[in-house]
C-alpha cells in the first residue's frame, strides 16, 4: 500500500470525549468509540467507567470503577480541553449515572448524545434497574440526541415495536423524557430492517437504509452514536451529522471482520483497507 500523504493537523480539531465502558476486544465501548471519532475526523477523548471481560463469543464480567475516579478522569480533561461533543456509553450502576450527570451539568459540554447501553449481545445486563430510573431522570433531559435500538426503545416505551408506525410513535413517547431529539435505530425493525426513526419534538424524519445481514456487528450502536456526535461536533446539523453517520457505519457493517470465533466487530477503518493501491 502506498504512503498516505502528509496532512498537517488543523489547528481547530473538534475534541470528542466518550464515557463509557472498557471493551478488550476492541469492537465496542470506548475503544470502538474512539476507533469511530478518529475515523470521523475528530480526536477522541475518554472516560473510563466500567472494565469489562469480553470476547466475540461472551460477555464475562464487568468491574465498575470507584466514583472517585470516574470524577478525576472528567475533571482533568475539562481543566485542559475544550470539548466539542460528548457521546454516553455504558454507565452501569446508578451511582455512576448520577456521577456523570452532576459533572455535565456543571461543565455545560455540548452536543451530549447518549446510547442508552442496557445489555451486551448475548443479553448480559449492562445496566441496573436503579440505573435506569436515574438515567431517565438525571441525564437523559441534558441530551442533544438519545439513540436508543429497538430493544431499548421496547424497554423505555414498555410496548412492543415491530412495524415503523410503532417505531414512530415509540419515538415521541421517548422523547417525552426530555431530550431534545430521539433516534429509535431500526437494526431490529421486523418491518424495515436498518430503518431509524428521528423524532425532535416537531416532525419525524426517516432514514432508510440498506440492511446488511452480517453476524459481524459487534459496538455497532456505540460507534454510530460516536459517529454522529463527531458529526455534531463539526457543526453539522443533526439531520446532517445522522446522515453521514448512517453512511459511516453501514460501510462498516459491510466491511465487518471476521475476527475470533464468535460476532467479530465492524471496520472502523475500512477506508483505507479499501484504497485504491496502484
Amino acid at each position: 500500500m502506498k504512503p498516505l500523504p502528509y496532512n498537517p493537523i488543523p489547528k481547530n480539531i473538534p475534541l470528542v470525549l466518550s464515557i463509557a465502558g472498557s471493551d478488550p476486544s476492541g469492537g465496542a465501548g470506548i475503544q470502538g468509540d474512539i476507533k469511530a471519532i478518529q475515523a470521523n475526523g475528530a480526536f477522541a477523548l475518554s472516560v473510563i467507567t466500567t472494565v469489562t471481560a469480553q470476547n466475540s463469543l461472551k460477555f464475562h464480567s464487568s468491574y465498575a470503577l470507584p466514583i472517585h475516579v470516574i470524577e478525576a478522569q472528567m475533571q482533568s480533561l475539562l481543566e485542559d480541553f475544550q470539548i466539542s461533543a460528548v457521546k454516553i456509553g455504558m454507565l452501569s450502576s446508578q451511582e455512576i449515572v448520577k456521577c456523570v450527570a452532576i459533572f455535565l451539568k456543571k461543565a455545560a459540554l455540548p452536543n451530549l448524545v447518549i446510547d442508552p447501553v442496557m445489555r451486551s449481545k448475548d443479553q448480559s445486563l449492562l445496566l441496573k434497574n436503579n440505573a435506569l430510573e436515574s438515567l431517565k431522570k438525571d441525564l437523559i433531559p441534558l441530551s442533544r440526541l438519545l439513540t436508543p435500538n429497538i430493544p431499548e426503545a421496547e424497554i423505555f416505551t414498555g410496548k412492543k415495536i415491530e412495524t415503523l408506525a410503532e417505531s414512530e410513535a415509540a419515538a415521541r413517547n421517548i422523547y417525552d423524557l426530555g431530550c431534545q431529539a430521539v433516534l429509535v435505530k431500526g437494526g431490529h425493525l421486523l418491518e424495515s430492517p436498518g430503518h431509524d426513526i428521528l423524532f425532535d419534538g416537531k416532525k419525524i424524519t426517516h432514514f432508510s437504509g440498506t440492511f446488511i445481514d452480517s453476524p459481524h456487528t459487534h459496538g455497532t450502536g456505540c460507534s454510530y452514536a460516536s459517529a454522529i456526535a463527531t458529526q455534531l461536533a463539526f457543526g453539522l446539523t443533526l439531520k446532517e451529522a445522522i446522515t453521514t453517520a448512517k453512511y459511516y457505519i453501514t460501510e462498516t457493517i459491510r466491511n465487518g471482520l471476521k475476527i475470533g470465533h464468535g460476532k467479530g466487530p465492524t471496520d472502523h477503518f475500512y477506508f483505507l483497507r479499501n484504497r485504491n493501491t496502484e
